[in-house]
């Protein structure tokens, strides 16, 4: 690159980077980042029932729905291009234990809908969460023991019987999101002896313990019940860590990698990118969906052109893959 340093006005006056930003074409051409709806990923939430669509307090325009209404929604969304969702269960409290057996009920909420979705809309890309906190009686995403630890190894066994039950089901991905210790390979292992050698492993490999997720948590009823999730999601003041939890995952047979949430982690999802070649994906989180939809609606910012400069600066950070809930939206803005 020339020199720039000058005295002289007229010589500086030869670097004139405004001339690349004279139109809307000329900006389009030169453009660096692009958001496509192919980089989306929808997340949705199902409930027991008929005929329910029931809008989420905290979360202004997504609803839980019971099947017979989400099977419909995900077509409309298959027909706006999105190629993938990322299911969410709300589980009645009497199917709720302190072991979360109802995880791997292979006639569970989670594995009907996911048949159903199947047979439905059969090219749409099926993500199920794999986590114990929906199916806890106590809303911690593993088992504890009577003092109330999280037990590491318990879960894993667990959690490889969930993932098990998923892709009997028919789902595509598998998205480990608990944070529990070698639980990657143990899942990678048990798919491949069962047979399901295709199904893919998005690993939520830097899952920070944030205050981003309240709005989800009363979407699915799933908030714990006593202490916090702070032994086992990550501190958000570390940066290495979360690079050591990549290389895991990676080690272990995660095919994707994530980071949650996005907004607040965007040097996260840079570095991250940096340090491998599997796509990274990012989730933008319920939290940053809430704010965004709050300060619309008080009339206080322009909501299309937010969310727009939201996922795209998540994409400029390295994201390839965004979990978003307005991913309806940026598809129909992007069509």
């Amino acid at each position: 690159m020339p020199s720039i340093n000058s005295s002289h006005p007229t010589d500086l006056l030869r670097y004139r980077p405004r001339r690349l930003r004279r139109t809307e074409s000329l900006r389009r051409m030169v453009r660096e980042t692009t958001l496509s709806v192919n980089d989306l990923i929808y997340p949705m939430f199902v409930t027991e029932g008929e005929g329910q669509k029931v809008e989420i307090a905290s979360m202004p325009d997504c609803y839980r729905y019971s099947l017979d209404l989400l099977l419909k929604e995900v077509q409309q969304v298959y027909d706006l291009g999105i190629n993938a969702i990322a299911l969410f269960p709300v589980i009645p409290e009497e199917k709720k234990d302190n072991l979360g057996t109802e995880s791997y009920n292979s006639n569970g909420l989670v594995q009907r809908t996911v048949k159903a979705i199947k047979q439905a809309v059969p090219d749409i890309i099926i993500m199920t969460d794999v986590a114990l906190d929906p199916f806890t009686s106590h809303g911690h995403d593993g088992l504890i023991d009577q003092e109330g630890n999280i037990l590491n190894d318990p879960t894993v066994e667990v959690l490889v019987k969930m993932a098990v039950s998923q892709a009997a089901a028919g789902a595509g991905f598998v998205a480990p999101s608990d944070m529990m210790d070698g639980r990657v390979g143990a899942i990678r292992q048990a798919l491949d002896a069962a047979g399901y050698i295709d199904v893919g492993i998005l690993a939520y490999s830097a899952k920070y313990a944030s205050a981003y997720y309240g709005p989800f948590r009363d979407a699915l009823d799933s908030a714990p019940k006593f202490g916090d999730k702070k032994t086992y999601q990550m501190d958000p003041a570390n940066t290495r860590e979360a690079l050591k939890e990549i290389e895991l995952d990676i080690a272990e047979g995660a095919d994707m990698v994530m980071v949650k949430p996005a907004l607040a982690y965007l040097d996260i999802i840079h570095q991250v990118r940096n340090a491998t070649h599997l796509p990274v994906a990012a989730y933008n989180v319920s939290g940053e969906y809430a704010m965004i939809k709050a300060a619309a609606r008080m009339g206080w910012i322009d909501e299309k052109k937010i969310i727009l400069e939201t996922l795209t600066s998540m994409k400029r950070a390295g994201a390839d893959l965004i979990l978003t809930y307005f991913a309806k939206e940026v598809a129909l803005m992007l069509s």
